[in-house]
């Protein structure tokens, strides 16, 4: 029971904080040993993180906890006891984990990202948390056996961190919330920085002769009065920042730009007390009034280049739908609730889903990581995200494509490379070595005018610390690598993230598939060879286990049967590089390479085409003889490219194709085939052993493995669902021949950055020239440097856009 009394009762207290969220402990004596708090909020919420050995919370800030509402959670949340709300809500759920993001705004400081990432120490049904501080964002993978969606929300809630609930997404909310706190900052700045000016009007008119010492005074504490709303309001944002970068023993481009603002404020305060001058309070609300424009118009051209990357622009993925006119391939944003959908192997699930005909064997492992796959009948739910490994399936859709939540898959860390930005490294460096070098200096010039003249001391000091901001030189990749990613994009080139740019730009070695990727899936010949024809009912059995498979060969046998019945199938299986199989209308059909079926064939070797090999009830049949058409521009393509790299053919079928592939590349130790996916991926790992940089370009299906292994893996993607995690980039594939284009772009986004740097150094070398004269207002300094920023976010972009509208990319 806690007990309660009075503060007036105890003497010493009534100044001392709440050891748990920091608030002021009025009109009530809540104690545990020599620790108070606020409130029994504030109290349960330190005895529930003490019985758990996480109070090292507490080391990451001084009082950094939120106070808690009090009372009536058992009865606020109720509402999340009704289980159609709750599957509104939970983005994933099966019989083991469930997934749910929830919008935290008390979300604030390094420990609360702590605390909530530790929050599965306090209940065992939580699996697991992550934070994303930038939206304020919590994910949740819970069991729902072991804790309520209710039971979840209500914890949280205990510990002062309640979730905003609602049935939109908070992410737009969150940023027009961070917008009008800047709005508001600017305001009160600029309110402030426009009436200083007019208090200081009598000065400006006596043209030095002075107003008076009794005027001078008067307007010097209103000037002080006024100044200190900005100071203590409109400035924390980059106080704050340079606090938690110092408790880090770091230091970013916030630590100058609070120091000179401190330096300015307390010479201008100095002054006025001291009689020895006006200051310098108008440059002061001058200075933070146009930082903070310098922020708003920053963030609006981010905006403007919308980094932020949403599902549709990302992915040319498409889906089979089903309708009265039979089965059509449409782009995945016009598929709508109500549609009915064709999955077969290996395709994703595209949203969610109720499960119609077929035998559905779901692999969630994209979304819970567990690979074990899950059976679903007639009537079920199917989640988005889930990948069929079984027959083919028929679907209803039931929402709406779940755009970001796609995205968030293609980004799950299961498909993370270990990339690394040595152009980002190289900038986080620099701008830690130019901050000290700056602080160095303005300390120097400082103390070289402090004897002849107080006044220029100052001016120096401040105005360097100013003017010299790193704020331009971090700005410059950013906004370089973001708009190169929009030009990408706008060419239906789709990259992870920006430093898949930086990778690109410094591969040198280039690596094919052959089937898919350098040649196109629909422009082929097929004819089958035996010496008796297929029957209807074989060719039926034959369209009916072909239509199971996303591989480009079943896909091409199956266009050239397409006019066969369509017929049930039974235990299907997809032997990855080598065949096909299941049991149709009664009989055991099996596709496949020669060495799957068993053929010993002897014909010519040579013979241009692939083959495809037919065993039906034990017999073999014959095989399709599938002549490929190579994607148009093909030869030029590979011709720009090995001027500048080592280029290399990797394929899964026999060399009949050596003889026209040999022209095109130029040497016959650049081919290889009969090679299966593990060849194809012990191949890249040796190239980049010898210490080469690789790019791998597939088409997503037998090539995950050496896709995810290279430097860069590239999926080629025409009308089938062509989603990729373990892809680096999604390539359309009539932009294939434009492929050198866009690695020579990347190179060339890479050496704007570099120029923009330089472009940086000189604006700071020549600004602090005048700087350490002592000479340059601090006004004036005020009004350079976001210059500076702004100067060179329009250098890149407008670099970018010249650049990408001479190379017909815009």
């Amino acid at each position: 029971m806690i007990e309660t009394k009075p503060l007036k009762q105890t003497t010493g207290i009534t100044s001392q904080k709440c050891y748990h969220c920091g608030d002021a402990c009025a009109g009530t004596d809540i104690r545990i040993g020599d620790k108070l708090f606020c409130c029994p909020g504030c109290k349960l919420v330190y005895e529930i993180l003490e019985a758990n050995d996480l109070c090292s919370y507490y080391s990451f800030d001084q009082n950094p906890g939120i106070s808690p509402r009090e009372a009536g959670l058992e009865k606020k949340y109720a509402f999340l006891d009704d289980e159609e709300l709750i599957s509104r809500l939970i983005r994933f759920r099966d019989d083991a984990v469930s997934k749910i993001i929830l919008y935290i705004p008390a979300i604030h400081c390094s420990s609360c990202i702590w605390l909530l990432e530790n929050l599965y120490r306090l209940d065992r049904g939580i699996k697991e948390t992550k934070v994303d501080y930038l939206k304020k964002e919590l994910a949740v993978t819970f069991n729902e056996k072991e804790i309520t969606l209710r039971q979840l929300v209500e914890l949280l809630a205990s510990i002062g961190y309640e979730p905003q609930i609602n049935l939109q997404s908070a992410e737009h909310q969150v940023n027009d919330e961070s917008l009008k706190d800047l709005y508001l900052k600017i305001g009160v700045a600029g309110f402030c920085f426009a009436n200083i000016m007019l208090f200081s009007f009598p000065e400006y008119l006596s043209l030095g002769k002075g107003i008076g010492p009794s005027f001078e005074k008067f307007f010097g504490y209103l000037n002080i009065i006024v100044a200190l709303p900005v100071l203590l309001y409109s400035s924390t944002d980059y106080f704050r920042s340079a606090l938690n970068a110092w408790k880090q023993r770091m230091v970013n481009m916030d630590v100058p730009i609070s120091i000179g603002i401190l330096a300015l404020f307390l010479r201008s305060l100095y002054d006025i007390l001291s009689g020895t001058g006006s200051g310098f309070m108008d440059s002061f609300t001058g200075l933070v009034f146009l930082l903070l424009i310098g922020k708003i118009f920053e963030k609006k051209t981010y905006e403007r280049l919308s980094f932020e990357r949403d599902y549709k622009s990302y992915f040319p993925i498409s889906v089979t739908r089903k309708d009265k006119d039979g089965e059509q391939s449409i782009p995945l944003h016009r598929l709508q609730m109500g549609d009915r959908i064709i999955i077969r192997h290996a395709e994703m699930i595209p949203a969610d889903s109720i499960m119609i005909n077929g035998e559905a064997l779901i692999d969630y492992s994209f979304v819970t990581g567990e690979a074990r796959p899950v059976s679903k009948v007639s009537g079920e739910l199917i989640y988005a995200g889930g990948k069929q490994v079984g027959g083919t399936i028929e679907l209803d859709v039931i929402k709406e494509v779940s755009q970001s939540y796609l995205t968030q898959l293609w980004n799950e860390d299961a498909f993370k490379k270990d990339q690394h930005s040595k152009i980002t490294t190289l900038a986080n460096r620099v701008s830690r070595y130019f901050t000290i070098i700056v602080i160095s200096i303005a300390t120097a010039a400082a103390l070289y005018w402090f004897y002849a003249d107080k006044s220029l001391a100052m001016n120096a000091f401040t105005a360097v610390l100013i003017i010299a901001c790193p704020c331009a030189l971090a700005l410059s990749t950013p906004f370089t690598l973001g708009n190169t990613l929009r030009v990408f994009g706008r060419n239906k080139f789709y990259l992870k993230n920006t430093t898949v740019i930086e990778t690109l730009a410094r591969v040198d070695s280039i690596v094919f598939d052959k089937t898919g990727t350098l040649t196109h899936g629909q422009a082929v010949r097929v004819h089958f060879k035996s010496r008796t024809d297929l029957n209807e009912d074989e060719k039926n059995c034959v369209a009916a286990l072909t239509r199971q498979s996303t591989h480009p060969l079943s896909q091409q046998i199956h266009a050239h049967l397409r006019d066969a019945l369509p017929l049930p199938v039974e235990n299907f299986k997809e032997y990855t590089g080598q065949g096909i199989s299941a049991r149709i209308a009664g009989k055991s059909i099996r596709l496949g390479s020669a060495t799957f079926i068993g053929s010993h064939d002897r014909e010519d070797q040579a013979t241009a085409g692939t083959r495809v090999y037919l065993e039906i009830d034990g017999n073999q049949r014959g095989y399709f003889s599938i002549k490929n058409q190579y994607r148009r521009g093909l030869k030029e393509t590979v011709g720009q490219l090995l001027q500048h790299f080592q280029v290399y053919l990797l394929s899964g079928d026999n060399s009949r194709e050596k003889s026209r592939l040999l022209p095109i590349f130029g040497r016959e130790s650049a081919l290889f085939f009969d090679r299966n996916p593990f060849d194809k991926l012990n191949f890249v790992r040796q190239l980049q052993e010898s210490g080469q940089r690789v790019l791998m370009i597939g088409d997503g299906l037998n090539d995950a493995g050496a896709l995810k292994q290279s430097d860069v893996g590239i999926a080629i993607a025409d009308d089938v669902m062509a989603f990729a995690p373990s892809s680096d980039a999604i390539l359309d594939g009539q932009q294939f021949r434009r492929l050198a284009d866009f690695i020579r772009f990347a190179r060339w986004s890479m050496n704007i950055i570099i120029a923009s740097f330089i472009l940086s150094f000189l604006y700071n070398v020549i600004g602090l020239s005048f700087a350490v004269s002592g000479t340059l207002s601090p006004l004036i300094a005020a009004v350079l440097m976001p210059v500076s920023s702004i100067s060179v976010i329009l250098f890149t972009t407008g670099a970018i856009t010249i650049l990408a509208r001479r190379k017909g990319m815009l």
